[in-house]
């Protein structure tokens, strides 16, 4: 890449790792020799008192997102995705030559720090290291961090970007991943068997929808991506299986929004023997469950209104409702 197309700062950070390939370290080792997750440091002493040392000794590892320096010693913010620490690092305890390599260290590389925990005067749990390693120098500078990224295209674009920045961001992934692994749960104890169908169909079925389309070489077949899961359950019920569901992806090829993706996933599921009744009741435990393990309540506040999903749901005629939303329309 031209220089002409850095910015000062990653020209000062391919310099620097410049520098660090001239002293023969390293700057993308394959391993670290983490023995501890710093949400786990903070649970193990959590009760230390301020102003009080250990000589217990640990190896973290994490991405750097502060760095505040103050003559002979340097305060480092680093984070993992468990937690943030503070590194305390003093000329006394490191030595000339690692403090001096200090300066090569910039905000968004990941780094391993060795050292013992302390917890300052301030109440602030630290490592107080003695040894600290690059594992993997950032040649880009992180957005700034107040202000994080302002442009919601690139949110969309780089969203690892956004879960650098925005502990929020990591916070709604790790619940849609609980969200779903707890529809699965329910699903299997309640005795359904999940399945895998054809991703890649002759005839797209199931909704109504445009399709993606693909060509199989092979074959020499123009094929669909799927934009429904429905067909290919009901063809297991027809042979013979009681209770299928599927949790995958599917294909819409039109619209786009922030809300609304052309690829999505999507869960069916299908049950013999049962009506809608059963479905209606099913349906109701099925959130219920879902929402107290991931959220542990039943109560949302959304755009001013509290959505309460506390059971038993009322019923509604859905013929009714049309009728009744019709009436009033022409009254």
């Amino acid at each position: 890449m031209s220089l002409e197309n850095l910015s000062d700062q990653e020209i000062v950070r391919r310099e620097k790792l410049r520098n660090i390939l001239n002293k023969g370290i390293d700057p993308y080792p394959s391993k670290s020799n983490r023995n501890i997750k710093i949400s786990e440091l903070h649970n193990i002493y959590k009760e230390l008192e301020n102003g009080k040392e250990l000589d217990d000794n640990y190896i973290i590892s994490g991405r750097v997102y502060a760095w505040r320096t103050g003559g002979k010693v340097n305060f480092v913010d680093v984070r993992d995705e468990s937690g943030k620490l503070q590194l305390f690092m003093s000329l006394n305890k490191l030595g000339e030559e690692k403090f001096e390599n200090l300066k090569m260290f910039d905000i968004g590389d990941i780094v391993e720090a060795k050292g013992n925990i302390k917890r300052t005067n301030r109440g602030e749990l630290s490592l107080n290291v003695d040894e600290i390693n690059l594992l993997s120098k950032s040649l880009k500078p992180l957005p700034e961090k107040y202000h994080g990224i302002t442009d919601k295209e690139m949110i969309y674009r780089k969203r690892y970007l956004d879960l650098i920045m925005n502990e929020n961001s990591k916070e709604l992934f790790r619940k849609r991943t609980l969200f779903i692994k707890e529809f699965r749960n329910f699903m299997d104890s309640n005795g359904f068997m999940e399945v895998e169908t054809p991703v890649l169909e002759l005839v797209p079925g199931g909704a109504d929808a445009r399709p993606f389309i693909t060509h199989h070489n092979s074959l020499d077949l123009q094929l669909f991506l799927r934009i429904s899961l429905e067909l290919h359950l009901k063809r297991l019920i027809v042979g013979g299986y009681e209770k299928v569901y599927e949790i995958g992806k599917v294909f819409r090829n039109e619209g786009m929004s922030t809300q609304h993706l052309q690829e999505f996933t999507l869960m069916e599921f299908y049950w013999a023997y049962a009506d809608y009744n059963d479905l209606m009741k099913f349906t109701q435990e099925m959130y219920c469950h879902v929402l107290n393990k991931v959220f542990g309540t039943l109560k949302f506040e959304f755009q001013g209104q509290i959505l309460d999903f506390t059971p038993d749901w009322k019923k509604y005629d859905y013929r009714e409702l049309i009728l009744e939303k019709n009436r009033n329309r022409f009254r």
